[in-house]
């Protein structure tokens, strides 16, 4: 229950009272329908909960009432009045059966923390109930949390979302371990009088988009791939006015799992752009959505029908060595389920655990009403063998199957695990090392003063992105057709010595035609290299002036050639920074980049709203990243506990 207004509600929603009396219209959000929390007015004067309207701005640009243009920055506090007004309205005790006692809206807080019989009952039963986690060998902690981690350091409460390393993601432990802390959780200072935050939501849903126009582009950006430290496809952007923003229920950050049946979510970018590119009047989309915080526990245990339990163990080789898992709770059903699973770490070597698994039980604690900080606390805790006890649902399998095609269920430490599963990711090894990644040419050419060299360009210094100039098509009635040197997607550097690489559009524009009228040109350009061709579907429907590079394309520039810009967050002591990000250096590896994965709803990173899925982070404070590890990253961020400052590379994502 919420310690503020003593109800059950989602963290990030806005609190529920119970008025004595009706309250007057005029003091209605007509968003959420309820008493106003947080008044704000709109230039066109319309008033809504701060929330509410916060969160109907994410997504639309006019006024609810009126439909006007509107800006979340143009709307500000209600007068001190209204504010007043709505404070002063008389509310009910929610804990009718041990108090019956009426009190002014702004005053129920004090009265549950100080006054309220029924509110203390319940916190004492709370602190009963959570006593058996902590093993209860020693005095209950002072604070409200048990079940947490003696570091000061550590987050706590930890969750599921987390800092990555590789491909795959890995459950939160709390823990300082390499791999398996998370910049996105802070420890709390006053846990007793907030809502605990036991673990991060996150959802898989199916989605039926529909489009009259079969090769309509469907207007979302993608970044990501098992070809990149993201390993999920992830949504960076998408696009207003587009069929998936007119559908309105995918979101930024949302993983793509599955399209039209077909998993993905391990396949290489090219390879998702193509599926999400191929025509069709309907389209079909599994995605995976984070809800944000939840301390709600799930009431009712799944059946088990149908389902196949199996014995899995895994042996670290000693306390602190992770499994490479990632827990989560899901809306709809009780315990705890295999999220993802880290690219070579100890469970994926192992082979026997998959995706989309519930766990049961380790080590023998039963863990079917469980959440992903009970299952961290035992796995910490265990010396060796760590066994699982987990539920599948035969045929919903989202893990990658084993080198035959097959997914073993024997516990055999040999089976389907080792070696087969580390020859099979061998290759993808390269993909991380961009260090040389393109190479540059030079082409002089002789041409006639009026001929012209017969390219389009994109990008410019003055572009969202702050790109640097690009080809976008090479015309057959060109000096650079006739050549062959000069491809789409390589990157302009200089014309006749003149350079390239800081100009807006326009003045990229205006030094080309200049300096095609001469009778010679000497263009200096950088061809990125592709590690995965990409297929001739991906070519289709980008034609001429709206061709862009594919995401992965811009990874492999070079660092002199980036656009970096600083992005300020700013937290209080009671919040989390509310991003997750996988990369850093790995000895399997080398140096990989650092890449924001995960941006959770209703944090600081979120609603900033510079921060995006797939931006690459190249220094903490003014500290380079580059060749560091999740381990020597992490604590940088865990430092900074009202502010920090990320410097950021942000690449467009591939649009589809």
């Amino acid at each position: 229950l919420c310690s503020e207004c003593g109800q059950a509600h989602p963290l990030l929603d806005n609190h529920l009272y119970n008025f004595q009396d009706e309250v007057d219209d005029e003091l209605i959000c007509h968003i959420c329908l309820q008493p106003l929390l947080q008044p704000m007015d709109t230039p066109c004067g319309h008033t809504y909960c701060f929330k509410c309207l916060e969160n109907f701005m994410q997504e639309y640009s006019f006024c609810p009432m009126d439909r006007k243009k509107l800006s979340f920055q143009q709307c500000h506090k209600s007068s001190l009045l209204v504010r007043n007004l709505l404070d002063k309205l008389i509310v009910l005790c929610p804990f009718k059966a041990e108090c019956q006692q009426t009190m002014q809206r702004c005053e129920l807080e004090a009265h549950l923390q100080n006054r309220c019989p029924g509110f203390k009952k319940y916190k004492s039963e709370l602190q009963r109930k959570r006593n058996p986690i902590s093993k209860g060998k020693e005095d209950p902690p002072a604070r409200g949390e048990t079940n947490m981690p003696k570091d000061p350091e550590v987050p706590s409460g930890g969750s599921s979302l987390v800092a990555e390393s590789s491909g795959a993601a890995v459950v939160s432990l709390g823990t300082a371990e390499p791999g398996l802390v998370n910049p996105a959780f802070e420890e709390t200072e006053e846990g007793e009088n907030l809502p605990q935050r036991t673990s991060l939501v996150a959802e898989t849903t199916t989605i039926e988009i529909h489009r009259e126009d079969p090769e309509e582009e469907l207007g979302m950006r993608i970044v990501g791939g098992k070809d990149t430290p993201l390993g999920n496809i992830v949504v960076q952007e998408v696009l207003r006015d587009s069929v998936i923003a007119a559908d309105g229920r995918i979101a930024p950050g949302d993983h793509i799992l599955e399209v039209n049946g077909v998993n993905i979510s391990s396949v290489t970018h090219c390879q998702a752009v193509s599926f999400l590119r191929h025509p069709g009047p309907v389209l079909h989309l599994m995605v995976l959505q984070e809800k944000g915080f939840s301390n709600k526990t799930a009431q009712q245990d799944s059946s088990a029908a149908n389902r196949e339990v199996i014995h899995v163990t895994l042996v670290k080789r000693d306390r602190s060595e992770p499994l490479g898992i990632k827990l989560i709770r899901k809306t709809d059903e009780a315990g705890i389920f295999i999220l993802d699973l880290l690219e070579g770490g100890l469970a994926a070597k192992n082979g026997k655990l998959s995706r989309n698994d519930r766990v049961l039980s380790i080590n023998g604690q039963d863990l079917r009403q469980g959440t992903p900080e009970a299952a961290a606390q035992i796995i910490q805790t265990t010396e060796s063998r760590v066994n699982f006890v987990i539920l599948r649902q035969p045929g919903v399998q989202l893990g990658e199957p084993g080198e035959d095609g097959s997914t073993s269920n024997s516990s055999s430490s040999s089976s389907n695990g080792g070696s087969p599963v580390h020859h099979r990711r061998r290759p993808d090894q390269n993909h991380y090392r961009r260090k040389s990644n393109y190479q540059k040419k030079t082409v002089a050419i002789k041409k006639e003063p009026k001929e012209s060299l017969g390219i389009t360009i994109g990008g410019g210094r003055d572009n969202k992105n702050k790109l640097p100039i690009y080809v976008t098509s090479v015309q057959p009635i060109g000096c650079l057709f006739r050549d062959g040197r000069i491809k789409r997607g390589d990157v302009l550097l200089s014309i006749n010595g003149i350079d390239l690489t800081h100009l807006n559009y326009y003045e990229a524009v205006s030094a080309l035609k200049s300096n095609a009228a001469s009778h010679s040109v000497t263009l200096k350009a950088l061809e990125i290299l592709s590690l995965n061709s990409p297929e001739p579907s991906l070519d289709i429907r980008e034609q001429g002036f709206s061709w862009s590079p594919l995401w992965i394309t811009w990874l492999g520039l070079p660092s002199y050639l980036h656009f970096c810009q600083d992005i300020v967050l700013s937290k209080g002591n009671l919040e989390s920074w509310g991003f997750s990000i996988v990369g850093g250096f790995e000895e399997s590896k080398g140096n990989q980049p650092f890449f924001i994965k995960t941006i959770v709803p209703g944090t600081p990173a979120f609603r900033d709203r510079k921060l995006k899925c797939g931006d690459e982070i190249v220094a903490v404070n003014g500290v380079p990243a580059i060749g560091m590890s999740n381990s020597e990253l992490i604590p940088m961020l865990k430092e900074q506990r009202n502010r920090v400052t990320l410097t950021v590379v942000s690449w467009p994502g591939s649009l589809v």
